[in-house]
């Protein structure tokens, strides 16, 4: 630090500034610490001397508190050095003359700045002073406009208050007009609304105004509630005087309507009556007299359109008139249900726009109607009165021409065909109409005499039957009757597949009709067995005797087949014929109905029926055979299960009268003697094989009963396989099962 060329600058001007101090006389005090300052200063710079050893000498508190803040300084910081390279431009000598004016110089170029500051900020200076003269004078104007406005100020105030209270007054005034103003909206007619009400012709104004007066009637009811009952109870009187006459003069403007709807065929509701028949709801009474005109006006239209269709057909005789095709009975009544349906659906549509335009799907059925108005059964009961008064005129002329064509003795088909159509219209009818009406009644009662008739021509059929039963042929094939029988049940259930049936009806229980058509047939068969059965057994009674004196001369097997096949093998050979012709019979209606759903049940009856036939014909030739080997009788002791004695100690089942029969058996089952029955005469070849099959199963079972009860020790056979030389499954075999 000691090395720096400004540090004999800053010594010289340490020492300048001790010295000017001295000079200036600023004291004892301050000559001494000058001089104590310079002392040591001259101590300092000495080469190699050491000033701090000099401690007795007593500096200036002062004094040496300066010179140690100059000696402490840093001169390497950079406000130093800043400081000295500025003075360094203007002080050109470093002589103690220069040093002694150190500070003269510095305050000389302080003011000499201050100066060039002072002149370059004069023009500044002068526009400030311009500027507090102009802001001076505005203060002046300020005051003198504030002594001005104190002034109209005390002047105006009563003025002002007078006209805030009658600004208070007219918000006060407007509020209550305002009220004033809806109360008279809310529960006043103004005059056009109150001529709307009395004019004879209806607009929309005229329900604009009903309205209203609607919502003032109801708006006084809120009004009684407070204490302004007076008003309500004189603005609910004059409100309940305006409706009354509104609702009878339209009433009667609907009911002028309504007639007019009755002079055209297919009328349109207007837009305006279906809005005074929707403000009519809120009248009963009134609705309801001019629901009725609707029906009678509507009823009288109907009824002439109707004999119109019938005898005179449509404009220019097309459509042709319906009575034309009255010798056609499906095509006459189906034409006359046809034109009913199409006229019900056109008057439902209309009313039902008319009494209810809020419903604007036409096509709804009665029950789904009555769904739709969410519990409004008012209305439905409208409608289904209104509809049921409308058809009510038709019903007459239209029972009396099914009656005629029922009366006209129908064939069986026809008469079918008209039971169906007429049940087919009477379900779709009553879904639109409802059930309880009298055209859905008239249905319902034609349907169900056409259904009588149809009836009555098959009980009629079965009587004649069986009255007349007829003769069995000789091939014991089905008689005539039956195969027409079963052609007209084809063609029926033909007819009742292609039968159109509603959605709501339930399914029809067809087996009445095959039981009353087939019922009578199978009676009338087994009539014809029993007697054919009879007949045979009288032919045979005859045969008998005459063939008693030709069996004297015969071998003991013939005897025994002889003797046994008198008067029960007879029997039973008259029995088996009339239950081939039963099984015929019963076969010839089952085969044809196979097949077809609605006989099913009918078939699987008849079934078990031949089934049950078939079992008692082999029941009864297997004991025949049995019989004619002397067998019969003897089955009771081997089926026996409780036998006192050893078979072959009784009688009956002793070994010499066993062998006789078991030949004879043999001989029937080898075919030396006879045969078994083949059932030549069942006309349907499986039942012939299967009760060939069963007959010789059930021969086999009854020699295989015999067979062991031979066989077993304990009845006492003395040779049993002598006596039962063929084994069962050798029977089996030879009988082929």
């Amino acid at each position: 630090m000691l090395q720096s060329p400004l540090w004999p600058v800053f010594y010289h001007l340490c020492a300048d500034l001790v010295r000017a101090e001295i000079s200036l006389g600023c004291g004892a005090d301050l000559k001494k610490r000058r001089r104590e300052t310079t002392d040591q200063s001259h101590s300092q710079i000495g080469a190699g001397q050491s000033v701090r050893g000099e401690s007795e000498m007593a500096l200036a508190p002062g004094l040496s508190r300066k010179l140690k803040k100059v000696l402490e300084s840093r001169t390497e910081t950079p406000d130093l050095l800043a400081s000295l390279k500025t003075l360094s431009t203007f002080y050109e000598d470093n002589t103690p003359h220069a040093r002694r004016n150190l500070r003269s110089t510095i305050e000389k170029r302080a003011l000499s700045i201050n100066l060039d500051f002072l002149q370059a900020s004069s023009a500044a200076q002068q526009a400030l002073d311009q500027v507090e003269e102009e802001v001076n004078s505005l203060a002046e104007c300020c005051d003198r406009i504030e002594k001005a406005l104190n002034s109209c100020n005390a002047t105006t105030g009563n003025i002002i208050e007078t006209t805030e209270r009658l600004k208070r007054d007219l918000d006060v005034n407007t509020q209550r007009q305002e009220i004033v103003s809806c109360f008279l909206r809310d529960y006043q007619l103004s005059n056009e609304e109150i001529n709307a009400l009395r004019d004879e012709d209806l607009d929309e104004s005229f329900f604009k105004a009903l309205a209203h007066v609607q919502e003032i009637h109801a708006n006084c009811k809120v009004l009684l509630r407070t204490h302004h009952q007076r008003a309500g109870l004189e603005l609910m009187d004059m409100m309940a005087m305006y409706q009354e006459g509104a609702y009878e003069r339209l009433c009667r403007w609907v009911q002028a309507e309504c007639r007019k709807l009755g002079d055209t065929e297919n009328p349109e509701v207007g837009e305006l009556l279906k809005t005074a028949v929707r403000c009519l709801k809120e009248r009963p009474v009134l609705f309801k007299y001019c629901a009725e005109e609707v029906a009678n006006m509507r009823h009288n239209a109907l009824f002439r359109r109707f004999l119109s269709a019938l005898t005179r057909g449509g404009p220019g005789g097309l459509p042709r008139p319906i009575e034309v095709h009255a010798h056609d009975p499906l095509r006459y009544v189906g034409d006359m249900l046809g034109w009913l349906h199409q006229a019900l659906a056109s008057e439902r549509e209309l009313v039902l726009g008319l009494l209810d335009p809020d419903v604007g799907d036409t096509g709804l059925t009665a029950s789904q109607f009555s769904k739709s108005q969410n519990g409004s059964g008012k209305t439905d009961s409208d409608l289904t009165f209104v509809l049921d008064r409308i058809f009510e005129g038709v019903c007459r002329p239209f029972k009396v021409r099914v009656e005629q064509v029922l009366q006209s003795q129908p064939s069986l088909i026809i008469s079918y065909k008209l039971s169906n159509t007429l049940e087919f219209y009477s379900y779709t009818i009553s879904d639109l109409l409802g059930r309880e009406t009298a055209l859905c009644n008239t249905l319902w009662v034609l349907k169900e005499a056409a259904q009588k008739t149809y009836f009555d021509i098959l009980k009629s059929r079965g009587e004649k039957l069986l009255r007349y039963p007829p003769l069995v042929a000789a091939d014991l094939s089905p008689p005539t009757a039956v195969r027409d029988g079963v052609s007209v049940l084809l063609e029926i259930i033909e007819t009742h597949n292609s039968t159109m049936v509603p959605v709501s009806r339930e399914t029809p229980d067809f087996n009445l009709v095959i039981s009353a058509l087939l019922d009578p047939i199978i009676q009338m068969c087994e009539q014809a067995a029993e007697a054919h059965k009879s007949k045979g057994a009288g032919h045979s009674s005859r045969r008998r005797l005459s063939s008693d004196s030709g069996n004297v001369s015969k071998s003991s097997v013939d005897a025994i087949l002889s003797n046994s096949s008198s008067t029960p093998s007879s029997q039973q050979s008259n029995e088996t014929p009339s239950k081939i012709f039963l099984i015929n019979c019963l076969c010839a209606i089952q085969q044809p109905l196979i097949g077809h759903e609605v006989a099913a049940e009918y078939v699987k009856n008849l079934g078990s029926m031949i089934d049950n036939h078939l079992r008692i014909l082999v029941d009864k030739e297997v004991d025949t055979i049995l019989r004619r080997c002397g067998l019969l009788p003897k089955m009771r002791h081997f089926r026996s299960k409780e036998v006192s004695l050893p078979l072959a100690e009784i009688e009956d089942t002793s070994p010499t009268s066993l062998s006789e029969c078991l030949k004879a058996f043999f001989g029937l089952v080898l075919g030396s003697e006879s045969s078994l029955p083949e059932f030549e005469l069942l006309q349907v070849p499986k039942l012939r094989s299967e009760a060939c099959i069963q007959v010789a199963r059930s021969l086999a079972e009854a020699y295989e009963q015999i067979y062991q009860a031979i066989m077993d020790p304990e009845n006492g056979y003395p040779d049993p396989k002598s006596l039962a030389r063929h084994p069962p499954d050798q029977i089996r075999t030879i009988l082929g099962i």
